[in-house]
């Protein structure tokens, strides 16, 4: 191994002293592999040594770079490739090559990169030089200074632009936009910007490679699965079906993931809604999985006849088309509210007024508050102007301004301006208004919580709703009962189209079963109840009934029994393989045995009701009784996966339809499809309900 010269060791210790601060960063590098570059001319005061032969420079700058006199004692250093110089020694005084590799780093010259990247090299500055002994001298202790690897991945890049278009609802076309490749180009010269189609092609990749996981998921689900559809429509007159899939997985966890975006030419048509319907199970291969339908507006006869028919078609098992959901529990409270305050419009107008006028001015408002500190009023309420596109804003606007009404009626002896001043006859009617309108909105509060609860949830608050306006719309007074009849008709419309659905649903918790039924029916239908009462228990055993006549197969329970102990058992003598008149046999076991023994569902029903706990996982209940109760548990995890909803929670309170923009209009139908599921997928991985643990006994 050569050793440099003592006057090399003396040249290079010299350079250091002079210019420590300059020089520390830029010879760093060469320091840990001592090159010829490091070379000074002797001063005349040291003796010259015998010559020693030139190391040849090693490192890999010198594959770009040349060196070339330019002046007395000047030398610099030129690129091979875009003839840019660079500073290499004046005097005694040598530059070092930290400079010269950053100038390949920073991609200033592309010709230079170009060319490793085509043969497979790694950039000069990709790792550090390795250390020698000489640097480990204790007369030479450097900071070691990491240049920085600059990895680049152009396939990475593109996949990242399509992820921030879809997140974000950026327009495709922006990456044409001027402004934005400028930036680009800035960021990273060594992006070949992509054009509209390119993009294009990116974002539907993105959307087939998360569909391909929800593919897997949907193929795993062991019962049945319930859409919703929910219609926009658009400037162009064509509507777009966003359809939905509602399901409880194999490990008892509830989803609900948007499956289709379906330009539908003609929205108004009876078929609109059917055919979305088909050409989902389509899509997703659902054949023999749908349960249920959920639909956000209510169907003229037509329309309902072909959904029903459908259903019949694809869930022929299943009550013969009738869990077809009529209306969106969502768009009925916002409908019902939205004529509820039609018809006190002046006094929301006026309530309205007097929140904007001290809310619109910071001296008023401090008035406002100093008063409310002099009054002592006790709320905690602060005033806010309502969103007129979102109710629960309107809701919470009312509710604050009656409790600091006493404030708004002294406003005037500290505000001369404020002359509107609501009388106290106002001020009652606010009251009655918020007591009507408050089941309305703590149940639609319900389907903004996380984990989506369950369809037996709702039974609760509907019948509820529907009892108490039926008893105002009968009121004497007069204010009460023209408030509360329009709310009164509109909830009723609802509440026939979903009253089935919701009984059975409450049927499965354990808590109420059909107890709670019978209770909220003579309630509301008083001496009729019985009638209704039937209707529900006739639905739910010929469902049960149903369920029964499945393929065993399907039941989770017995794929349990088939994989346990029963599945291992021998059979020495050939008799079951044999099946020799075992047929007819089996049949007549399953005659003889439903006759004498109760079937689950009746067992389930005149078992005693579970003690009323406040936060009961109903799903999670089913889970620890699968074994006793294997077909019913099957069914009732079909049942409590109906939605009542269609929309997604942040919609919930929006008094204006959603409609598509005009730019996805433009766009391809496939496109826009691709575009809003993977956004929807990309956001929440999955939409589900936890399970928690079941805080209750399970009665003997």
């Amino acid at each position: 191994m050569e050793v440099e010269s003592p006057n090399e060791i003396m040249n290079n210790e010299l350079v250091l002293v002079e210019d420590t601060q300059s020089m520390e960063t830029e010879m760093q590098l060469d320091l840990l592999e001592p090159e010829a570059n490091h070379m000074v001319e002797l001063t005349p005061n040291i003796v010259e040594p015998q010559p020693t032969k030139r190391r040849k420079k090693k490192s890999v700058v010198w594959e770009h770079f040349t060196i070339e006199t330019v002046g007395a004692g000047c030398r610099r250093a030129y690129c091979k490739q875009c003839k840019q110089s660079f500073a290499y020694s004046t005097g005694n005084k040598v530059a070092g090559t930290s400079h010269l590799k950053r100038h390949i780093a920073k991609g200033t010259c592309p010709v230079v990169l170009r060319n490793q990247e085509r043969n497979n090299q790694s950039t000069p500055y990709s790792a550090p030089p390795k250390m020698s002994s000489f640097t480990d001298t204790p007369k030479r202790r450097y900071r070691t200074a990491s240049v920085p690897y600059l990895s680049f991945d152009a396939d990475r890049c593109r996949h990242e632009i399509a992820r921030m278009i879809i997140m974000h609802d950026y327009p495709l076309h922006m990456v044409e936009h001027p402004g934005f490749m400028a930036f680009v180009q800035n960021l990273q010269p060594r992006f070949d910007m992509v054009s509209f189609n390119t993009v294009q092609g990116d974002c539907v990749a993105t959307y087939l490679r998360e569909k391909a996981s929800i593919q897997r998921v949907i193929e795993g689900v062991p019962g049945r699965i319930c859409l919703t559809l929910d219609l926009w429509p658009s400037s162009r007159t064509v509507g777009y079906m966003f359809v939905s899939g509602q399901f409880i997985d194999s490990e008892w966890k509830m989803h609900w993931k948007l499956l289709n975006v379906i330009m539908e030419p003609y929205p108004e048509s009876a078929t609109a809604f059917s055919h979305s319907v088909a050409a989902c199970l389509s899509d997703w291969n659902m054949d023999g999985k749908l349960f249920s339908v959920t639909i956000n507006q209510p169907l003229n006869d037509a329309a309902t006849d072909n959904m029903r028919a459908l259903l019949s078609v694809k869930n022929p098992l299943v009550l013969g088309g009738q869990l077809l959901v009529g209306n969106c529990l969502a768009h009925s409270l916002s409908k019902i509210f939205e004529d509820a305050v039609i018809s006190v419009d002046g006094l929301v107008k006026m309530i309205r007024d007097s929140v904007k006028y001290v809310k619109t001015s910071e001296s008023r408002e401090e008035k406002f508050i100093e008063l409310k500190q002099q009054l002592q009023v006790s709320s905690s309420k602060t005033l806010a102007i309502d969103d007129q596109t979102r109710w629960s804003t309107t809701y919470e606007m009312l509710l604050a301004a009656w409790e600091l009404k006493e404030v708004f009626s002294c406003l005037d002896t500290m505000d001369p301006d404020y002359k509107d001043t609501p009388t106290e006859e106002n001020w009652k009617q606010v009251e009655i208004l918020c007591t009507y309108l408050k089941p309305l909105f703590d149940t639609a509060n319900l389907l903004t919580t996380a984990g989506s609860p369950t369809t037996n949830t709702f039974f609760h608050e509907a019948w509820k709703i529907q009892l108490e306006l039926a008893r105002a719309a009968s009121s004497e007074d007069p204010f009460v009962s023209t408030l509360t009849k329009s709310m009164q008709e509109n909830f009723d419309k609802y509440w026939k189209s979903s009253c089935f659905i919701l009984a059975i649903a409450v049927v499965m918790d354990p808590r109420f079963k059909l107890k709670l039924v019978e209770f909220s029916f003579s309630k509301i239908y008083g001496d009729d109840s019985a009638s209704y009462v039937k209707i529900v228990d006739d639905g739910i055993h010929e469902l049960f009934n149903e369920y029964i006549a499945l393929p065993l197969p399907l039941t989770p329970a017995y794929t349990e029994v088939v994989n346990g102990q029963s599945g291992k058992a021998e059979d020495p003598q050939g008799i079951v393989s044999n099946g020799v008149g075992l047929t007819d046999f089996d049949a007549y076991i399953m005659e003889t045995t439903s006759q004498l023994s109760k079937s689950e569902l009746d067992q389930y029903l005149q078992e005693s009701l579970l003690p009323r706990v406040h936060e009961f996982d109903v799903v999670g209940w089913w889970k620890v009784n699968r074994m006793k109760y294997p077909t019913l548990s099957k069914m009732a995890c079909d049942i409590l996966s109906i939605p009542v909803c269609t929309v997604p929670a942040a919609s919930v309170f929006d008094t204006v339809r959603k409609e598509m923009d005009s730019y996805r209009c433009s766009l391809r139908p496939e496109t826009v499809e691709a575009l809003i599921c993977a956004k929807d997928w990309l956001q929440t991985e999955t939409v589900e309900a936890p399970v928690a643990p079941v805080k209750v006994e399970v009665p003997i």
